[in-house]
């Protein structure tokens, strides 16, 4: 039997932690981690080694198991998404690993020598990760990864609505950690609000901003510190030197990648005024470029849910009776319903005060709003919530920069969109309503890792420096302070 089959029938059988249940995993990982203290340079590199082979090795479990819990999701957005960028940070930190741990030396103040300063990368304790639906192994292994490699251990909580995903991970995470190393928690939103209580050493929340306040409220009992990996709305800027065909082009890739069911997807698009056409007519022979048969090609992946699938449907209808324009590229026939495929719709200068204009997309439904040159562009953006991702489309370097500077967001990727997600060298993280904290690359390892500044006393015998200063102060020790600037 092989593992998506042993996958597809424990389903039924999946580990539905209690409130009690849920705790006493906690104390488990955490009297563990008291007793033997961090993973060593050495268990960190083979557990992180040996979790990249397992998935490879499990790579048809993976695709078959979350095409099961999407309805469908396109294979090789899986293998892209969920295996190939995982792959990519477990191995970026298995090759930095040592440099990453090793302590760095400062500078220390001539008051001070010939003591010496030393900055000491320490592991938290036990961190939990809240991993959401939408890539639930990249989003659950690439902070597990992180937090490994600052020598951690910990729980993941998974969403409810990827089950048969959920037995995945616990096969492969279970022949690479035992139970009192990482634990994977199943459940609802009352085991997700019990998870977030627990007195983590860090938590790292992937998800809304709805419910990232509501974990970060439940984190502040314990003074637990967060990292927010939260949504928003990502705009798209283009300028008029930059060629509209190839834009289009590549924000139609992004938009109705996962079904346009990704944090840092594109939101909306601010165009230069009179570009609607030409818009248009791109998206409609990109669209049938990239998907022969529409909504219901194979690499067209499902709206998660009937719930979600309605709630497109709402944007849309909210933001027609408020006078925008709509253009579904393709007619919505039972099949889209039934399959739940939500085909490409793009929605013209929409009132700002519609649902699609206020509230974070998560489909493939691409509002376009006309402006008149950069600076109104920049102002569009800066008048709304700090967005996970700006994505601007530009030949002109002196554009480039002024959007970057002017605009403060997560992250940036100039003439392409989502693919600064995809770099295992780069934080990856939001600011503001966006979230904040970041992980993949360094930046990882230091989230999950306490900085600990250590000084080193040395001396000549029993004399030190500092003694200089020691009262009762005298002549030499008052001259010492003014040369301090004290």
């Amino acid at each position: 039997m092989n593992t998506h089959d042993r996958a597809v029938e424990g389903i039924d059988n999946l580990e539905l932690l209690s409130n009690s249940e849920l705790q006493l995993a906690f104390n488990r990982v955490k009297a563990a981690y008291n007793t033997k203290g961090a993973f060593s340079f050495s268990e960190r590199k083979e557990k992180l080694k040996k979790m990249a082979i397992l998935l490879d090795e499990n790579r048809n479990a993976i695709i078959n198991a979350l095409s099961a819990d999407f309805g469908h999701r396109a294979i090789e957005e899986t293998r892209i998404s969920e295996i190939a960028n995982t792959v990519a940070n477990i191995d970026y930190a298995v090759s930095h690993l040592h440099k990453w741990m090793r302590p760095k030396l400062r500078s220390t103040s001539m008051w001070f020598l010939p003591g010496q300063n030393r900055v000491m990368p320490q592991a938290l304790g036990v961190v939990g990760v809240m991993v959401p639906w939408n890539y639930p192994v990249n989003l659950a292994i690439s902070p597990l990864a992180a937090a490994l490699a600052a020598g951690n251990r910990c729980l993941i909580k998974v969403s409810e609505l990827t089950p048969k995903t959920e037995v995945i991970l616990r096969t492969i995470l279970a022949q690479v950690f035992d139970d009192s190393e990482v634990v994977v928690v199943g459940g609802d939103a009352t085991v997700a609000a019990e998870f977030a209580s627990l007195p983590f050493d860090h938590l790292l929340f992937t998800g809304s901003t709805a419910i990232g306040k509501k974990v970060m409220s439940a984190a502040a009992h314990n003074l637990t510190p967060v990292t927010l990996e939260l949504g928003g709305k990502n705009p798209v800027v283009i300028e008029e030197d930059y060629f509209l065909g190839e834009a289009c082009h590549r924000i139609l890739w992004g938009k109705t990648y996962n079904a346009g069911q990704t944090c840092a997807a594109p939101d909306y698009a601010l165009i230069p005024k009179g570009a609607i056409n030409d818009f248009r007519v791109w998206s409609s022979r990109h669209y049938r470029s990239l998907f022969p048969c529409g909504a219901m090609s194979m690499d067209y992946t499902s709206i998660i849910n009937q719930s979600h699938f309605n709630r497109l449907q709402d944007l849309v209808d909210d933001a027609r009776n408020k006078g925008a324009e709509i253009l579904q590229l393709e007619d919505f026939t039972d099949q889209h319903r039934k399959h739940r495929k939500f085909p490409f719709t793009l929605i013209f200068n929409p009132s700002l005060d519609s649902k699609v204009m206020k509230e974070e997309i998560f489909g493939p439904i691409l509002p376009i709003i006309e402006v008149n040159g950069l600076d109104e562009a920049i102002q569009f953006v800066n008048e709304r919530s700090r967005p996970l991702a700006i994505y601007h489309f530009t030949d002109s370097t002196e554009s480039k920069n002024k959007l970057a500077e002017k605009v403060v967001a997560g992250g940036m990727t100039v003439n392409d969109v989502m693919l600064q997600y995809l770099q295992p060298s780069q934080p990856f993280g939001g600011v503001g309503g966006s979230g904040f904290g970041a992980y993949h690359g360094e930046e990882g390892f230091k989230t999950f890792s306490h900085m600990k500044a250590i000084f080193s006393q040395r001396g000549f015998g029993s004399f030190t420096g500092i003694k200089l200063l020691y009262p009762p102060y005298g002549m030499l020790g008052r001259l010492i302070i003014k040369l301090m600037r004290g």
